[in-house]
């Protein structure tokens, strides 16, 4: 009796001082806590119903008396062991508790997706977009309604720009980045980077004459991880999980978009020759991808006005040579009036728009991302072509378009890393043995060398 008499003071007097709401379950706690066998415990429940705890009471008592007591006794009693969230268990959630993690998991991934870096990504992507669309529909009107098939004309018009723009720019400039010291230094490179820029146009357009929409739409994304695979080489970017399933998610966009080109009765002629289509398309698509991951280098590396202005020199004068060979008799049977001549000039300042352009989004982002978003093109020249070529429509477009846009913007939502290069460790100190054989090696040249040791373990060397 004397010794029980202070825990059940205490549980008392912790069940006195806390809110009516956790009172039972203060008291219960720690009564269970301090007292043997429960019996303060119960004494401790009790005592927020009557003043005279002083006789033991039973365990079943003592349950009775804190069920029976005052609001916020209701704890189960002392001498059964609370499991553990049982004071937990009879509480209502509060209001909203059950829907606060979706709340949450939104909040997170509109912090994530939502910012100016991926919104302006995604605006500059779709300019690209845009751009291609341009020479997209020009070309198509250009061949549809005047007969007109002259895709290296055209892009031997977009280099003489880029020429008289930026390799004119480059002339102008003295010191390490003028003309002449980078013509000295890397002209054997920029002539394989435009051979390889030059010959994927043409490889692409050409392939339209012998396989299908859907073939080259399909293959031409060939491309992507081709460029994923020279930069994870050359540009040593290293891709996470989300990347991998946001360009998943973009290719299935494109597959989405060719099966409503299907329904949509585009695919109106077989080709003559689908074979040496789909493997200009995979040529094509694979030359794109080393242009691409060279412009990056180059761009993030060197300057802007650089890439171009050498793409513009070689690409000149590569295009300049083809088209001679190749397309001189197409050239000559184009009837010449303003309107052929407007198509030509919207042709050549979208292209020239794009290339110009088109650094200025690599350096922000990456190539992969760039291609990424500008698969939405063919979208815009579907749109485009209700009005102009009659297309029928389709709600798959749409979706299309939406899951593309979902895809691009998980990819950049999270930025690749660049791993870094692995540098050999250096010793820190030459051994002894390694000393030896360097004394060696240098016998011939040193007449005498002398090594003494000291005490302290230092090596002295002198040469007589």
């Amino acid at each position: 009796m004397e010794e029980e008499a202070p825990g059940a003071a205490g549980a008392a007097g912790a069940a006195a001082e806390t809110p009516a709401g956790a009172a039972g379950a203060a008291g219960a706690s720690g009564a269970a806590a301090e007292t043997p066998a429960g019996a303060a415990g119960a004494a401790g429940a009790g005592a927020a119903g009557a003043p005279g705890a002083g006789a033991p009471t039973p365990a079943g008592g003592a349950g009775a008396a804190g069920a029976a007591g005052a609001p916020g006794a209701g704890a189960p009693g002392a001498g059964a062991p609370t499991p553990a969230g049982g004071a937990d268990a009879g509480a209502e959630p509060l209001p909203g508790a059950d829907t606060a993690p979706p709340r949450r998991l939104l909040a997170l991934l509109g912090a994530k997706l939502c910012t100016w870096h991926i919104l302006k990504t995604i605006i500059l992507g779709q300019m690209l977009s845009l751009f291609i669309c341009g020479t997209a529909v020009t070309s198509q009107y250009l061949a549809e309604r005047y007969q007109v098939n002259t895709p290296m004309f055209q892009s031997f018009i977009n280099y003489s720009l880029l020429l008289l723009v930026y390799t004119t720019t480059l002339a102008f400039r003295t010191g390490s980045d003028s003309l002449w010291q980078i013509l000295k230094q890397r002209w054997w490179k920029y002539i394989f980077l435009g051979l390889a820029d030059v010959e994927a146009n043409y490889m692409i357009v050409k392939a339209y004459q012998y396989t299908t929409l859907t073939s080259v739409q399909l293959l031409d994304c060939f491309g992507i991880p081709v460029l994923m695979a020279l930069s994870w080489f050359i540009l040593r970017a290293r891709y996470r999980l989300i990347h991998f399933l946001a360009v998943a998610i973009c290719l299935l966009g494109v597959g989405t978009m060719v099966g409503a080109d299907i329904l949509a009765g585009r695919q109106d002629s077989e080709g003559s020759d689908v074979v040496i289509g789909d493997v200009l398309v995979l040529l094509g698509a694979s030359l794109y991808a080393i242009s691409n991951v060279s412009e990056e280098y180059i761009v993030k590396n060197l300057s802007r006005v650089e890439f171009l202005g050498m793409v513009g020199l070689f690409g000149t004068i590569i295009s300049g040579l083809q088209l001679a060979i190749v397309e001189h008799r197409e050239i000559m049977k184009i009837q010449w009036n303003w309107k052929i001549a407007l198509l030509f000039t919207v042709f050549a300042l979208c292209m020239f728009g794009l290339y110009s352009f088109m650094p200025v989004v690599i350096k922000v982002t990456s190539a992969t991302s760039v291609n990424l978003g500008i698969l939405t093109a063919d979208l815009y020249s579907l749109f485009f072509g209700l009005f102009l070529f009659f297309y029928k429509f389709s709600g798959l477009y749409i979706l299309s378009f939406i899951i593309i846009m979902v895809g691009f913007t998980l990819y950049c939502s999270t930025p690749t890393r660049t791993a870094e290069p692995t540098a050999l460790p250096q010793p820190s100190s030459t051994g002894l043995d390694n000393a030896a054989l360097k004394l060696e090696e240098s016998d011939i040249e040193t007449p005498a060398v002398t090594v003494q040791f000291t005490r302290g373990e230092t090596v002295v060397v002198s040469t007589d």
